[in-house]
């Protein structure tokens, strides 16, 4: 009997081995979301503040200009300076979006992995757990004693 009630205890630990690392995973997956949004924040933050910037040294810039006495209006360079400009804060940004977009798809897949990672353990210490429930049973049979012949005892 105690053979049978170890190779139950281990089955247990097995079983339970298995559901920790499946909800482990589980929360590492969580996590990684958390840390998507996070990052996604932090990247619009990183536009924005590159927009501001762009904005007021624009507006220095068109000062200046003003007082330099250039017409900002019509002067065909002041005006090539300032849409250069815009077409740099366009590549600025437009860098910053495809890189949180690249950071999104690769956190994406991670979590996917650690999801996955904690079924594969679950799965695995199921069949482990199957595996020594066998193995008990099968040990138990075979170290049982055999049962005393029943009936009447050999009389003449």
């Amino acid at each position: 009997m105690a053979m049978i009630g170890a190779s139950a205890l281990s089955v247990f630990g097995q079983i339970s081995a298995g559901v920790a690392q499946r909800e482990a995973s589980k929360l590492n997956a969580f996590q990684i979301k958390t840390d998507q949004a996070l990052n996604k924040t932090q990247a619009m933050q990183m536009s924005r503040a590159r927009k501001e910037e762009y904005d007021l040294a624009t507006s220095a810039n068109i000062a200046a200009f003003a007082a330099a006495g250039r017409d900002v209006g019509s002067d065909r360079s002041v005006q090539a300076f300032l849409d250069r400009q815009k077409e740099i804060i366009a590549q600025d940004t437009g860098r910053i979006d495809q890189q949180i977009q690249f950071q999104n798809m690769k956190s994406k897949s991670a979590a996917m992995a650690e999801r996955r990672r904690g079924d594969n353990a679950l799965t695995a210490s199921l069949f482990s757990a199957v595996g020594t429930a066998s193995q008990g049973i099968y040990q138990y049979q075979t170290v049982k004693a055999p049962a005393a012949p029943r009936g009447g005892g050999g009389g003449k």
